[in-house]
C-alpha cells in the first residue's frame, strides 16, 4: 500500500464537491439545525464556539515538533504524521456540528502571536487533516491561501476579491468546508458574515414558490479566465441539489451575475429574480450572522449549507490584515 494521500488536487476536489445527489425539488420548508436565523444563533454562541486550552495547545506543539524532527514539508504532512490523540474527541465534535449541525464552528485560542507564521500554518494544516482532507484552492494547486490586500484593483474581473480590501458578496467555495485562521485582523472592517442557505431556500419557498424549481436547474457561472482553452468561458452549475432530507447549495452571487459580461451570458428574468431575492434576504441582519475574527481564531464553514461574505476593510499599514484559508473534503 502506498503512502496516504496528503491532499486533493483542485480538479479532484471540485469534482467531489459538485457531485451532489439529487432526487426531488422540496415542496415544504426544510427543518433541522442548519435552518437557522442569525438572530437565534447570536444568543446561543456556545453551540458554535469552542476555545482551546493550554493542554490543547501543548498537544498541537507536540505534533508540530514531531513534523519538524521528521523534516516533513507541508505537502508530506498527513493525519498520521500529525497525531492529536488528546484532541480527537473535540475535533470530532466540531466536524459533527459542521457536517450535521448548524454548519459552522469558530475555534478560538491558537497562540499565533507566540508562534512563527510557518508554525501557525503548520498547526492549521494539521488540524485540517483531522477534520477532513485538505485540497488545492485553484489550478495553481495553492494549498493554504493567503487572504490579504495585495493592492490589486477590485474592479478587474480577473482579480480575486480576497486579494483586495473590497467587500465580498455572499458565496460558497468549491469544497465541503472552508477554514480561515486569523493571523492579524484589519484596523477597521473585515467582518465575517454568514447565512444559512437552507433558510434562504425556505424564505424563497414561502414568498416565491414559483421560483424554487429554478434553483435545481443550471445557472451559468463566470469562469473568470480559468477555463481551459477552447472551452466556454463559463460553466453550468445548478445551485441546489436535494436528496435524503438534505439540501446542498452552491451560491455565488458575484460570479452568477458577472457572467453577463460574456457573450451568451445574459440572465433570464427568473435567474435575476432568484439572485435578487437571495441577496436581499441574506442582507437582513435578522437572517445573517456577523462575527469578528481576532488573531488566533479559526472559522470552519460548510459550503453546502452556508454562504459567506466579508465587509470591506481598512488596514493598519504596519500590521495589515492577514488570514490563512484552507479547503477541506469531508469524505477523505
Amino acid at each position: 500500500m502506498g503512502p496516504a494521500r496528503s491532499y486533493h488536487s483542485f480538479a479532484a476536489q471540485t469534482r467531489r464537491y459538485f457531485t451532489r445527489p439529487h432526487s426531488a425539488v422540496p415542496d415544504a420548508p426544510l427543518g433541522g439545525p442548519a435552518a437557522w436565523l442569525g438572530a437565534q444563533l447570536r444568543i446561543r454562541p456556545k453551540r458554535w464556539q469552542s476555545t482551546l486550552d493550554a493542554g490543547d495547545v501543548d498537544a498541537l506543539e507536540r505534533a508540530m515538533e514531531q513534523v519538524r524532527r521528521a523534516g516533513l514539508t507541508l505537502e508530506e504532512v498527513t493525519r498520521a504524521r500529525f497525531p492529536l490523540p488528546d484532541l480527537s474527541a473535540r475535533i470530532a465534535g466540531w466536524r459533527a456540528e459542521i457536517e450535521r449541525g448548524c454548519g459552522f464552528m469558530v475555534v478560538r485560542g491558537l497562540p499565533v502571536a507566540a508562534w512563527s507564521a510557518d508554525d501557525a500554518a503548520l498547526a492549521f494544516w494539521g488540524i485540517g487533516h483531522h477534520l477532513g482532507l485538505p485540497g488545492a484552492q485553484n489550478p495553481q494547486q495553492e494549498l493554504l491561501g493567503h487572504v490579504t490586500d495585495y493592492g490589486e484593483a477590485g474592479s478587474d474581473p480577473f482579480v480575486r476579491l480576497y486579494r483586495t480590501s473590497a467587500n465580498i458578496d455572499f458565496h460558497c467555495d468549491a469544497a465541503d468546508v472552508v477554514g480561515l485562521l486569523c493571523l492579524q485582523p484589519a484596523r477597521t472592517g473585515g467582518q465575517s458574515r454568514i447565512v444559512s442557505t437552507v433558510t434562504l431556500f425556505n424564505q424563497l419557498l414561502a414568498e416565491r414558490p414559483d421560483l424554487t424549481p429554478r434553483l435545481f436547474e443550471p445557472f451559468k457561472l463566470d469562469g473568470r479566465g480559468e477555463h481551459r482553452p477552447g472551452s466556454p468561458p463559463f460553466s453550468l452549475i445548478a445551485p441546489c441539489a436535494y436528496a435524503d432530507g438534505t439540501l446542498r447549495t452552491f451560491y455565488h452571487s458575484e460570479y452568477m451575475r458577472s457572467v453577463e459580461r460574456l457573450a451568451g451570458g445574459a440572465l433570464s428574468d427568473d435567474e435575476r429574480a432568484v439572485l435578487d431575492f437571495y441577496d436581499r434576504v441574506a442582507a437582513d441582519p435578522a437572517v445573517h450572522l456577523d462575527m469578528w475574527l481576532e488573531a488566533g481564531d479559526m472559522q470552519f464553514l460548510s459550503n453546502h449549507c452556508i454562504a459567506h461574505a466579508r465587509t470591506a476593510y481598512t488596514d493598519d499599514p504596519e500590521r495589515p490584515r492577514h488570514l490563512l484559508r484552507l479547503w477541506l473534503s469531508l469524505d477523505e
